[in-house]
């Protein structure tokens, strides 16, 4: 795969491999962290499973909607969630948990089915990444995982 169409993300957690999968699989808590800051969540149909689709709307501060279309293609309990995003733009997110001392190193993988999207979405798309990891480390913190 053409590293032109990835964006990655990484950060150690201070929470399990388990806790951090259990934030993916209740729609909830799902809720309560997905976005980078100041989105909401209202989720129409969820279900986690391989193969499941997750279908939802993040409504922005500034008061638009966004339609998302994803289904879960992978899921490893504690070590694994793959979903795809199956309306523009399309990629492919890979989170892998892997265990360390001082909790779980967290790899966050975004494949862009294209270059040209990768590239016009990478300067929103980093700092709002980084955003959504800083909400589940709060969500995790208040003990909503």
């Amino acid at each position: 795969m053409s590293t032109d169409r990835i964006l990655r993300t990484e950060r150690t957690l201070p929470f399990s491999p388990q806790a951090i999968y259990d934030a993916f699989a209740s729609a909830e808590v799902l809720a309560s962290w997905w976005g980078p800051q100041g989105f909401t969540n209202t989720f129409e149909t969820f279900e986690f499973k391989v193969g499941g689709p997750w279908v939802f709307t993040m409504h922005g501060p500034d008061g638009k909607s966004y339609a998302n279309k994803s289904f879960f293609a992978e899921l490893e309990p504690a070590q694994r969630v793959v979903i795809r995003h199956d309306c523009p733009p399309h990629f492919t997110l890979t989170v892998q948990l892997s265990p360390v001392a001082s909790g779980t190193h967290l790899t966050w993988v975004q494949a862009f089915d294209d270059a040209e999207t990768a590239q016009a979405v990478q300067a929103i798309v980093g700092p709002a990444n980084e955003q959504n990891l800083d909400r589940l480390t709060h969500a995790l913190t208040l003990g909503r995982g």
